[in-house]
């Protein structure tokens, strides 16, 4: 299915009455998120299929301490070429000219990514706002937001005040990702609600309708660096919220589960999932994407078994 363009979600006002009428019922969440995995598979090129599909809406990312220019040039040739070509070759999908869905880095690293990825058209989304904690000054998170977008970045990945949610200060929290949503101007802003941290999934759920409601084109579940990252009840208590949204208003608003995504298996979860809940118009890089690192790898190897019958070692498909 083709995906034309969408509209921004362009947000509304908050309404409290409808987030306080919010509520998940954990078991009932964890019974169907469990169902996922075992209610359909997919085989053989089939399977390849998808494993294409999770590559083209993977957000390729280096967060570490230790990034360097090199290794961010490397990450970008990644992202242009994210199949060996005899692999591709031997896939029959040279035509397709697979790239990944966005290369996600640190503010220092964005215009070495932008210059990396002149004429691929690939996005460079860059973490911001104090990211991971989101603790910094407010008017540094805004001019740290100013200062990607002005560099090059199209998409920012926001982080939340994990504390707006547990206290149930929503009005707070609204004004915060409607503040960061004005300051990406054109950039896509996506919100990172920090999950793992949220305690229940009804925070998780009704901070996923705040942030919506603020404007938020994606919502995303975890920096990658708390304790629990993305997970399939998680993941349905958020996309559920993108699907009311959606049928109450028309607008479309993406997802991106991120944080111990690491297997080809664990990918296809989530592309069913999304399948299931949402339909096939989320299986676009415009509506979802995978926040990863080493997920490629594996996804790879997989590739090759289906190619040739042989597991490759890791190192045969080097990352950055």
């Amino acid at each position: 299915m083709s995906a034309g363009p969408l509209s921004r979600n362009p947000g509304q006002p908050l309404d409290l009455e409808v987030v306080r009428a919010i509520r998940v019922n954990r078991s009932a969440a964890e019974r169907r998120a469990a169902t996922i995995p075992t209610r359909r598979t997919v085989k053989k090129q089939w399977q390849a299929a998808w494993l294409l599909k999770a590559i083209a809406v993977m957000d390729l990312t280096t967060l570490s301490g230790d990034d360097t220019a090199g290794n961010v040039r490397r990450l970008c040739a990644k992202a242009r070429h994210p199949l060996r070509d005899d692999l591709t070759r031997a896939l029959g999908v040279e035509s397709l000219g697979l790239t990944v869905g966005a290369v996600c880095v640190y503010h220092r690293w964005v215009e070495t990514a932008v210059r990396a990825l002149e004429g691929s058209g690939i996005p460079v989304a860059a973490v911001s706002t104090g990211f991971p904690a989101g603790l910094s000054p407010f008017a540094q998170r805004l001019e740290e937001i100013r200062a990607s977008v002005a560099a090059g970045a199209r998409e920012i990945d926001i982080v939340i005040t994990r504390a707006h949610v547990l206290t149930g200060d929503w009005a707070a929290l609204y004004d915060e990702v409607r503040a960061f949503r004005e300051a990406c101007g054109d950039a896509h802003l996506k919100a990172i609600l920090a999950t793992g941290e949220l305690a229940t999934l009804t925070n998780v759920a009704r901070a996923s309708w705040v942030a919506i409601q603020a404007g938020a084109d994606f919502i995303k579940t975890s920096t990658g660096k708390e304790g629990v990252n993305a997970t399939l009840p998680v993941s349905l208590a958020m996309v559920r919220q993108i699907r009311a949204y959606h049928e109450a208003t028309g607008a479309y608003v993406g997802y991106k589960p991120a944080g111990g995504i690491r297997t080809a298996k664990q990918s296809l979860d989530f592309l069913l999932l999304m399948k299931e809940e949402l339909g096939v118009r989320w299986l676009q890089p415009d509506l979802f994407r995978f926040g990863a690192s080493s997920l490629l790898t594996d996804i790879e190897r997989q590739l090759e078994h289906f190619a040739t019958g042989r597991y490759a070692a890791a190192h045969r498909h080097p990352m950055p």
